[in-house]
C-alpha cells in the first residue's frame, strides 16, 4: 500500500462548496478530488519548468534559430499551405 501524508490547506467557501457538489457528483471524497487535482497541478508545472530549463540550457549551448529565420519558415509553411487549399 502506497504511503501517504496529511495535509491542511486554507480554501475559499465557494471553492470548497463547489469541490463538495463536485465529490457529491462523482461520487468521490473531496480528499480524493482535492489529491488528483493537486497531482496535476503539480505534474503540470513541473514539466513547464523542465521545458523552460532545457529551453535555457539550449540558448546557453547556442542550439538556437534566428527569430527572422523561424518566421520565414512559418511563412513558407503557411504560403504553401494556402496554396494547395487553392
Amino acid at each position: 500500500m502506497p504511503t501517504s501524508t496529511t495535509m491542511t490547506i486554507r480554501i475559499s467557501d465557494d471553492l470548497n462548496d463547489r469541490l463538495a457538489k463536485l465529490a457529491q457528483d462523482t461520487r468521490r471524497s473531496k480528499s480524493f478530488l482535492a489529491a488528483e487535482a493537486l497531482a496535476a497541478y503539480v505534474t503540470r508545472e513541473a514539466d513547464i519548468i523542465s521545458g523552460i530549463q532545457c529551453g535555457m540550457a539550449d540558448v546557453t549551448a547556442g542550439r538556437i534559430v534566428p527569430h527572422d529565420a523561424a518566421m520565414n519558415e512559418i511563412d513558407a509553411a503557411i504560403a504553401a499551405a494556402k496554396a494547395c487549399k487553392a
